[in-house]
């Protein structure tokens, strides 16, 4: 955004916070949630650009129950068809050195 005249870059960031103390044992990945407030309501962040460390591959905790047709999700609302997410630390190198 542009304030005064200065330009700043930044990105708006709903944040996740890992499940349990330690990855799944079966996986050997982290789980993560949505932080949400006392409503419900997802906790949302503004962070500058140079913040951001790395990009994150997740990789949804499907369950027991059948998931939606590929008509009904998609890329754009995977994160709310969703509760519970792997981080998937094998997507690369770089993800496997800071997700370990």
């Amino acid at each position: 955004f542009d304030y005064g005249g200065k330009v700043y870059p930044c990105a708006l960031v709903h944040w996740f916070s890992p499940i349990g103390e330690k990855p799944c044992p079966l996986t050997r990945m982290w789980i993560v949630e949505a932080d949400t407030d006392s409503e419900g309501t997802r906790v949302p962040g503004v962070i500058h650009i140079d913040s951001i460390l790395h990009g994150a591959h997740w990789i949804p905790v499907f369950g027991e129950g059948f998931i939606p047709s590929k008509k009904e999700i998609n890329f754009a609302n995977s994160l709310d068809a969703f509760t519970t997410f792997y981080v998937n630390k094998f997507a690369d190198y770089h993800s496997h050195k800071v997700a370990s």
